[in-house]
């Protein structure tokens, strides 16, 4: 391999949100992954940070937009036109901003649950009310996997209170990535009861070999028309806080309505469009493509390890996306966050807990598998001491 994803890094001591914990502990939670982020990234910054001066920024240039419809086109085959796109300083400011401009308070938003924790604030903090679906959980031959209750979620959209919905995909917390064909049944369905999409595809970059995640506007004509695209570098490239997104909005008056409630946090840093116009080029995604394969190891590892060591635990497949694993621990666990506070209390390891992303999260944790083999390892010994001690107390 070219880059070294097996050197951890030191975290602690550094304003770190994931690694501001007890001495001993070891954090699994949160998604921000314990790699450097991309050489051609950390040289891009360095080199706009040499200059000194960092007065007032202009908006993403050209080859800002340039950046964005090459690497769309060319990884996802979505073919995006410049005018398309916006600058936003994050996902989650520009969904919530997005809400409070295509709906009243008191209106509904459709949701798949479980789903980011995050939505249901966005959502409620800005008074409208979560229409949860919650997607079935089954068995086949290959384990535990989730499917959509079609007949619930047709019910939520024909509701005249819901105005939009808001769609994960690459589903979080599972890492499903979603077939084309059940994006274009929802299309239908929020066409037909002039529902209005917003796509939140901020993890569709970190997809295992073999797999690739296509934008929910991209599948067809009617998806395109009615979709608003939540896009960044930042989960592929561990660049969080370097605070740079973009919205795709391929319909005009609807990305009128989008773009015209951004105000501030249409603003930008003077290292948010060098770090994306790195991180979107031919040596990120050979950066990129290395991270993937070693994620898809590190995800395969955890499974492996809960068969052999944890048979009680149970990750949901498939997850072929992400850096997250969905763990079933219902069978030794009536509710994930009181398994999450004692094996957090007894072994230092902290993941979340599955009521964060509703559904039926009280039976599971999240795990963050995005970190060198030697924490992972680390991590999963720790699970294993925790589920002896948890059922011991029993």
């Amino acid at each position: 391999m070219r880059f070294d994803f097996d050197t951890p890094a030191v975290r602690r001591g550094t304003d770190s949100a994931k690694w501001d914990i007890g001495e001993n502990e070891l954090p699994m939670w949160v998604a921000d992954m314990d790699f450097k982020t991309a050489p051609c990234v950390e040289l891009a910054v360095m080199e706009r940070a040499a200059h000194g001066i960092f007065g007032y920024n202009t908006f993403p240039t050209a080859a800002w937009q340039r950046a964005y419809t090459d690497w769309w086109r060319i990884r996802h085959g979505f073919d995006m036109k410049k005018e398309w796109l916006a600058f936003v300083m994050g996902v989650i400011p520009a969904v919530s901003s997005s809400i409070r401009a295509l709906s009243e308070k008191g209106d509904k938003v459709v949701i798949l649950t479980p789903n980011y924790s995050s939505f249901f604030h966005l959502i409620e903090g800005n008074g409208r009310v979560s229409a949860e679906v919650p997607m079935l959980l089954s068995r086949d031959e290959n384990g535990l996997r989730y499917d959509i209750d079609w007949d619930a979620l047709e019910a939520a959209l024909s509701d005249p209170a819901s105005k939009l919905m808001i769609f994960c995909n690459p589903q979080n917390p599972t890492g499903k990535i979603w077939e084309r064909e059940t994006m274009a049944r929802i299309g239908e369905m929020c066409r037909k009861y002039g529902v209005i999409v917003l796509s939140d595809e901020i993890h569709s970059d970190i997809a295992a070999p073999g797999h690739k995640v296509t934008p929910f506007a991209a599948v067809n004509e009617t998806n395109l028309a009615l979709t608003a695209t939540y896009l960044a570098p930042t989960k592929a490239f561990n660049i969080m806080s370097l605070r740079t997104a973009a919205v795709c909005v391929a319909d005009p008056d609807l990305r009128g309505k989008i773009t015209g409630s951004f105000g501030d946090i249409a603003g930008t840093n003077v290292f948010s469009a060098p770090a994306a116009i790195a991180a979107f080029s031919e040596e990120g995604g050979a950066w990129l493509d290395e991270l993937n394969a070693y994620i898809r190891a590190n995800k395969d590892r955890t499974a492996e390890f809960l068969k052999a060591e944890l048979p009680e635990l149970e990750a949901v497949g498939p997850s072929d996306a992400t850096y997250l694993m969905w763990i079933h621990t219902g069978k030794i666990a009536e509710n994930s966050e009181d398994f999450q506070k004692k094996l957090r209390a007894d072994t230092g390891l902290y993941v979340c807990p599955g009521v964060w992303y509703r559904g039926d999260g009280e039976q599971f944790i999240r795990f963050n598998a995005a970190a060198p083999r030697v924490l992972l390892d680390d991590a999963l010994e720790r699970l294993k001491t925790g589920v002896r001690i948890y059922k011991a107390g029993k």
